[in-house]
């Protein structure tokens, strides 16, 4: 029958004739339950009782066997449906006749698939990572263990009285770096720091998160383009992440900023010269503040 289709693969006519089938099963099976519940009756003789009982079961039986038998006829004449997994209402995209044309449905329970993994392998990976400890360049630049303040919130809101007790304790730690700390627009703060006569930066912070840093010479403008050194620091906020601890990446930004009091006078530790191309080592290595040219640290 050209109607006979519920969906690609699936034959209307034979899943009608099916469920009938599977009634037909049931009633066969029922019999043959009552044929043990009522047992051997309705007979003179002992022996007529027992042949009758025989009689009656093994009709019941093969009546079980010949419906099972249609049943699995006709199953095989049913088909499949295009899924076999329908996602809720989307599954009517399954109905959709011209399913190699527009494979909708297919498509959709792939993706769903794909997630469903992708989720899967993400929590397996965020249960590996939690168990290494972060240790970054707190430990590196040789802040002790047991000297380390305990976690602060990973809000992005800190009391401002907080944030300028932590900048307070900074400025006193490097004799060589003043720190001056304003709010121009409300509860954000922004840093000039000057590096005794070599350098002066600009570092502008939301809470104790720093948004960015612009570094120029002494008496350079700071109106005036960004330079390498800028592009050295914006790495180094990058590289200086750990949202348990601000103050403690703060620190450490701070530190490997001091490093630049010598910009004039360290030699790259590459190549061991002072000036390449006319510039000096400006590049600072995260763990050691080693100083190298830009081009030599590749």
């Amino acid at each position: 029958m050209a109607d006979g289709v519920l969906s690609p693969g699936v034959n209307l006519e034979a899943f009608s004739q099916a469920i009938a089938a599977i009634q037909a099963l049931r009633s066969s099976v029922t019999r043959v339950f009552d044929c043990l519940k009522d047992g051997m009756r309705n007979k003179e003789t002992l022996e007529g009782r027992e042949k009758g009982f025989v009689a009656a079961f093994q009709e019941s039986l093969h009546s079980v066997s010949r419906d099972l038998g249609e049943l699995e006829r006709l199953s095989n004449l049913v088909g499949k449906p295009s899924e076999n997994h329908p996602l809720h209402n989307s599954g009517l995209l399954s109905l959709d006749p011209v399913q190699d044309k527009t494979p909708l449905y297919s498509q959709l329970l792939q993706a769903y698939k794909w997630s469903n993994k992708l989720q899967y392998h993400a929590g397996l990976a965020s249960g590996l990572l939690n168990q290494q400890s972060l240790k970054r360049s707190a430990n590196q630049m040789g802040v002790s263990a047991k000297r380390r303040p305990k976690a602060q919130p990973t809000t992005l809101v800190l009391p401002p009285q907080y944030v300028d007790d932590v900048i307070n304790r900074i400025d006193r730690m490097f004799p060589e770096m003043s720190i001056q700390l304003s709010r121009p627009n409300g509860t954000s703060a922004m840093l000039l720091v000057t590096l005794g006569k070599v350098l002066k930066v600009i570092v502008v912070m939301r809470s104790l998160f720093i948004d960015r840093t612009i570094v120029k010479g002494y008496n350079e403008n700071v109106y005036t383009e960004d330079g390498k050194v800028t592009d050295h620091a914006t790495t180094a906020l990058l590289h200086y992440q750990l949202p348990q601890m601000p103050d403690v990446v703060v620190r450490s930004f701070m530190t490997w900023l001091r490093s630049y009091i010598k910009l004039f006078q360290a030699p790259c530790q590459r190549c061991g010269k002072f000036l390449q191309d006319g510039l000096p080592p400006t590049w600072r290595d995260f763990r050691t503040l080693e100083a190298f040219h830009d081009t030599c640290r590749q």
